[in-house]
Formats: structure tokens, C-alpha cells, sequence
């Protein structure tokens, strides 16, 4: 057998399209999501309406506006079990300051942002200095959130709802950027998808085109090594939970303007759902693998198996079974593809 010469050993052969497809985190829920695109298409006449793909991009953008912060929050090795109840925060914040203290809805919405940015700093604070798990972290501020939003909206306004803002100054220009629709072609779409798409645009770059990128996928994957080459790991953790808490402030604002009235309940248990989606897209539990767009297609996966199910007539009773399954299946398919990745290496 003869030796590889000096050419093959300074000059190694590119590493193939197929291989390099093999070893895109979201491969098993892009096959996934196509998978139950055909489904719905041939279980429901309705399905490939333009109204109907509008309301399962609502769902999903819905969905997905969290689900992006959250995986890059997951790729760099930890969870928020707040998530949820952080959104319903940001919301109340916004309708009882803006109410109480008869303000441009505007200030309420400013006040929101720095609050809601506040929860997510002390998240990453105090993980950074405790090193408790994220799971425990995160789930304290998930009972003291829930307990506040209870607590402060019976105590300022009497009931577990707030107050309408809707003939407030500044309310109209707030709906139009949280909570507007866009008509395109005679069919209806929610600013929300714009927000969707934009956020996970964002996300994409700071993960493959910056050294906060890199930072992020070094901390995931082993953060004591990261430490030892200088990356800020503290600091990348704070900026991811205070990513999360940027991405419950926009939810926070669309849940406020389009209703107008907050309950102060909503949001628990969604954390799930965000954390679901991101798995499905392929992010790994244990850290430093994933992809922002990935876990558009998880939320993707999502608003099409909750409104297609509708469509289809079937029982929405078995929709959680059906996310389950899902998540199941998205997570043996996605480890699957990074064995068959690293095997070809």
C-alpha cells in the first residue's frame, strides 16, 4: 500500500456536499416537517389554502419568536424554565405602568424592555455565580414570576386581568409594529412572521459569522475549556439568557396589543413548547449543536401539527400525543444524522 504523497497530506480533499448536508443540525426536522406538510396536504382539503398556510405561519411565528433565543440559549448548554411566564411579565409590565401612571403606552413598552432584559440578567447571574443548575435557576424565577404576575395584578387592579389601555396615546403605532396584519395577494399574514423570520436572520449570523457565535457552540460544548482559551464564558451566558428574555418582550408586546388586556395566568407551560421546538430542530440536551434555523423549522413543525389538525377534523385531543411523538422521533432522527455525519469525517 503505497504512501499518501506530500500533495494529499498538504492539500486534503474537500469534504463532500452530501457530507456536509449530513451534518446540518436541522436535517431531521426539515424531513420531518415535510413529512407532515404531505400529510396534512392529503388528510385535509383546506390545508394548501393561502388563508390556511397564513394561520399556521401565525402559529408557528407564535411559536418560533421564542424558540430562536431558546436555542441559541440550549446550543450554549442551558435551559430557562421562565421563558413562558417571562412573556406574560413583559405584557403586564407594559399595561399597568402605561395605565397607572396614565403614560404613552410607548413609556410602558420601554419600561417592559428594561425589566424584562433585568429578569433575564439576573437568570445569568446567577447561574454564573451560584454554578447551580440552569433547572433549578430558572425554575425558582419560573414560581417567583408566577407568583408576581398573580400577586401584582389582584393588588394594582383588582382582578386577574388588567385594564384596557386601547384609547391610550401611543396604543395604535404600538399595535401596528407588535400586532398588525399585512395583506400580500389578498391574504392576510401577521407582523409576527416578520419578526420570526428577522430574529432567526439575526441569530444565524451571530452563530456562523461571529466570534459571539463561536463563543456560544465553545460553551455549549464544554465551557471549562472555554474558559481556559478565554472565552468569556460568564458573560456569553448572561447574553444568551438576556437573549431569551428580548425574545418575551416581543411576545409579551403582540400578546398586550392584540387583545389589549393581559391575563395575568398565561405563558405557563409554555416554556415546553419552546424548548420542544428547538430539540426538534436539532439542538442537542447536553449542548453546543444546533442551529437557529433549526428551530425555526421545530416551530414550523408545530403550527402545522396544531392547526392541521384542525383542518383535518381529527380529535385535537391527540395533538400532545402527536408532539410527543414528534419529539421523539425528531430526536432519534437528528442523533442518527450526527453519527452518520461523524462517521463520514
Amino acid at each position: 500500500m503505497s504512501a499518501p504523497t506530500a500533495s494529499a497530506e498538504r492539500f486534503p480533499q474537500k469534504a463532500s456536499p452530501l457530507r456536509g448536508l449530513l451534518g446540518r443540525p436541522e436535517l431531521g426536522s426539515v424531513v420531518g416537517a415535510l413529512a407532515v406538510f404531505l400529510v396534512f396536504a392529503v388528510a385535509a382539503d383546506s390545508f394548501l389554502r393561502a388563508a390556511s398556510l397564513s394561520t399556521v405561519l401565525y402559529a408557528s411565528s407564535a411559536i418560533g419568536i421564542m424558540a430562536v433565543p431558546v436555542a441559541l440559549l440550549m446550543i450554549g448548554g442551558e435551559f430557562d424554565l421562565s421563558a413562558g411566564v417571562m412573556v406574560t411579565s413583559a405584557a403586564l409590565v407594559s399595561s399597568m405602568f402605561s395605565y397607572q401612571m396614565t403614560a404613552n403606552v410607548w413609556v410602558g413598552v420601554g419600561v417592559s424592555l428594561l425589566a424584562t432584559l433585568a429578569i433575564g440578567a439576573f437568570n445569568g447571574f446567577m447561574l454564573t455565580r451560584t454554578r447551580l443548575p440552569s433547572f433549578i435557576i430558572t425554575l425558582g424565577t419560573f414560581l417567583m414570576l408566577t407568583g408576581m404576575n398573580l400577586g401584582f395584578t389582584k393588588l394594582i387592579d383588582g382582578t386577574v386581568s388588567t385594564k384596557t389601555i386601547a384609547d391610550m396615546e401611543g396604543f395604535p403605532s404600538a399595535q401596528d409594529l407588535f400586532a398588525s396584519t399585512l395583506t400580500v395577494g389578498g391574504v392576510a399574514f401577521k407582523v409576527t412572521i416578520l419578526w420570526w423570520l428577522g430574529l432567526v436572520v439575526l441569530a444565524s449570523w451571530i452563530l456562523l459569522r461571529t466570534r459571539a457565535g463561536n463563543w456560544i457552540f465553545a460553551v455549549g460544548g464544554n465551557q471549562d475549556a472555554a474558559r481556559a482559551v478565554g472565552v468569556p464564558v460568564a458573560k456569553t451566558k448572561i447574553g444568551l439568557y438576556m437573549g431569551v428574555a428580548f425574545g418575551a418582550w416581543i411576545s409579551g408586546q403582540h400578546l398586550l396589543f392584540s387583545y389589549d388586556v393581559v391575563q395575568s395566568g398565561e405563558g405557563v407551560g409554555n416554556e415546553l413548547i419552546y424548548i420542544i421546538a428547538a430539540v426538534i430542530g436539532g439542538c442537542l440536551i447536553t449542548g453546543g449543536y444546533g442551529s437557529a434555523i433549526g428551530s425555526a423549522v421545530g416551530a414550523l413543525l408545530f403550527g402545522m401539527t396544531s392547526k392541521g389538525i384542525v383542518f383535518a377534523e381529527w380529535n385535537p385531543d391527540w395533538f400532545k400525543f402527536f408532539l410527543g411523538a414528534m419529539l421523539l422521533l425528531a430526536t432519534l432522527l437528528n442523533a442518527w444524522v450526527r453519527k452518520r455525519a461523524e462517521a463520514t469525517k
